[in-house]
């Protein structure tokens, strides 16, 4: 039957998947990927117990399992589709933590609320002279990969790592700082914990009330909304105001090297079954103005003629490459351009205070 040919999309993403389930059934890609289809019935129930002792799935009954195998069937397709019509060095893989995920529960690994974006005037750098690669964590400036976990947190991380890197830049110091503080008590300004919010409304809310960070350990991720239990008298991190960046990319190259890593939004869509290489996808199917993900650009490079940003993600290490993501630069690829921020005249406690 032609409907076992081409199952539902399984695009993690409303507004996209719309639009994806309104192109016609037969499309080229269901017809490139017909002798895959026709294969991959016989092979599944294989690959999933591949994935499963990967990553250590276990499920609590054999309804549910039955569930999920039908899942990572349909994705087995997408991640074909993808493969097809990836024009970069990207690869995508059923051996990614989030291959047994329907759309409804990878987005709960999203939350970037972009229409609470404020474009505003973003102040002209010198570019002029930009080295081929830049990349902060080979200057100490990156912690390790952090996860966000189930809570639709992503716009905490990214914007706990842009201040992190800042406050390297401004100290030399590298600290661990809480998103979870952000989940629980950044709310006035628009952000709404692990159901989605906005680095510059973070920024904002930490300006406005003169709220600081408390360390990592002090207020330790919980992957859920809480209670907000933060204390200013642990607080070690504060901002003194904050900054939008230009769309130009080679503007936003230059910002990076002098502020640190940068906060931004993106399209996710080619995210959920990424392995590793340099992603360039259609624009068909990364839409540029659909953001809906923060993460933190680390650094820039260029590989085999192919210029890329290097951007930290919050799935933790074993999803990407050790947790990063490298995406086409220049091309304005799914959005990685269209909301970029940065906190300014981030301040730490003194050494003698602080303690991470």
């Amino acid at each position: 039957r032609s409907s076992d040919l081409v199952p539902p999309s399984p695009w993690p993403f409303c507004e996209f998947r719309r639009s994806f389930e309104t192109m016609p059934r037969f499309s080229i890609f269901a017809l490139a990927a017909l002798p895959f289809t026709l294969t991959v019935a016989d092979h599944t129930e294989e690959l999933f117990k591949e994935f499963a002792k990967a990553f250590n799935k276990t499920y609590s009954s054999v309804e549910e399992r039955a569930a999920k195998l039908a899942v990572f069937a349909e994705n087995l397709l997408h991640i074909e589709h993808l493969k097809q019509v990836e024009e970069g060095s990207a690869s995508y893989s059923y051996l990614t933590p989030f291959a047994d995920m329907s759309p409804t529960e990878f987005s709960q690994r999203l939350g970037f609320r972009a229409s609470d974006w404020t474009p505003s005037t973003a102040p002209t750098l010198n570019a002029a002279a930009l080295p081929d690669s830049f990349d902060w964590r080979e200057k100490g400036a990156v912690n390790e990969v952090k996860n966000q976990a189930q809570c639709g947190s992503c716009w905490a991380f990214a914007t706990v790592a842009n201040i992190e890197g800042a406050a390297f830049v401004a100290t030399k110091k590298l600290v661990s700082l809480s998103e979870q503080e952000l989940v629980d008590c950044d709310k006035a300004t628009g952000d709404q914990g692990c159901s989605g919010g906005l680095p510059s409304n973070a920024f904002k809310d930490m300006i406005q009330n003169k709220i600081g960070l408390e360390s990592e350990s002090a207020y330790p991720y919980q992957a859920q909304d809480g209670q907000c239990k933060a204390a200013s008298s642990k607080e070690v991190a504060f901002i003194g105001g904050w900054q939008a960046i230009s769309t130009d990319e080679d503007q936003i190259a230059a910002a990076l090297m002098q502020y640190g890593p940068l906060a931004i939004g993106i399209n996710a869509g080619p995210m959920q079954f990424y392995s590793g290489g340099i992603s360039k996808p259609w624009k068909l199917f990364c839409n540029p103005q659909k953001l809906d993900h923060g993460v933190a650009i680390v650094g820039f490079g260029e590989e085999s003629g192919t210029k890329y940003w290097t951007i930290r993600n919050s799935w933790g290490p074993s999803w990407g490459e050790k947790g990063y993501y490298r995406i086409i630069r220049g091309k304005g690829a799914c959005g990685v351009n269209t909301m970029v921020a940065t906190a300014t005249n981030v301040q730490l406690k003194s050494a003698a205070e602080l303690v991470v």
